[in-house]
């Protein structure tokens, strides 16, 4: 089970900059990765959250990859984990840690100013369209 979320977000530089350390500041990652390019601005953070599911007794991961760069920053979070089936089917009042990073990215994005903008992969378009 997984899957994979991508957001634009575009507007003035230094706010974009801010927008991944206040995200690692407000929800503190199992694991951090920064890289910053050694020619130009470009920075890429890896970050990766862990949360135990008590309910379906297994653990689900998400890894956030956050490349900013002087015209926009690019998120892509990837879902991983959790139980497929019969347990793990059942739906979590709780929220999970994904909706936590998605909420702080919105809420971010709508207090700044930014434009936020979710990416659609071509494979999902060309799928909607043959189901229609």
């Amino acid at each position: 089970m997984s899957t994979v979320t991508k957001y634009l977000v575009y507007g003035p530089i230094d706010t974009l900059r801010r927008l991944p350390l206040k995200l690692f500041e407000e929800h503190e990652p199992k694991y951090l990765y920064k890289y910053e390019a050694t020619e130009g601005n470009d920075m890429v953070f890896v970050s990766v959250y862990e949360q135990f599911e008590k309910q379906i007794n297994a653990t689900i991961t998400v890894t956030c990859i956050i490349e900013c760069t002087n015209a926009h920053n690019r998120i892509e979070m990837k879902k991983a984990g959790g139980r497929m089936g019969f347990r793990g089917s059942s739906l979590t009042e709780e929220k999970n840690v994904e909706s936590d990073l998605v909420d702080f990215i919105m809420d971010f994005s709508k207090r700044f100013g930014l434009s936020l903008q979710e990416e659609v992969d071509d494979n999902e378009t060309a799928e909607s369209e043959e189901e229609g």
